[in-house]
């Protein structure tokens, strides 16, 4: 395992010795899962951009998309746990 000094305000660290007093770990746990958390969030953040400039993408050469009435119930279905088959692409662009 690496060190890493990190310079903290007065207020982030006594929030953060707090709040871990209260989740019943270390200060330094509570702030290597907060710096793991939203590391992992930035990285699914990024994913799913680079995802919907892809499909967007893949849209506009393919000229294909969804209804968004036929993907509003397919995940309506899904929600209460019905099986549906899942909405095909239909051609939006000639």
């Amino acid at each position: 395992m690496s060190t890493t000094s990190l310079k903290l305000p007065q207020d982030v660290k006594q929030l953060a010795v707090t709040v871990a007093k209260h989740q019943g770990i270390s200060p330094h746990a509570f702030m290597v899962g907060a710096i793991r958390t939203a590391a992992t969030n930035a990285q699914k953040r990024e994913q799913f951009v680079a995802d919907a400039v892809a499909a967007r993408t893949a849209s506009v050469e393919s000229g294909e998309g969804y209804a968004a009435e036929d993907v509003h119930a397919y995940l309506r279905a899904r929600s209460r746990g019905e099986s549906m088959h899942k909405p095909k692409a239909k051609v939006w662009r000639k």
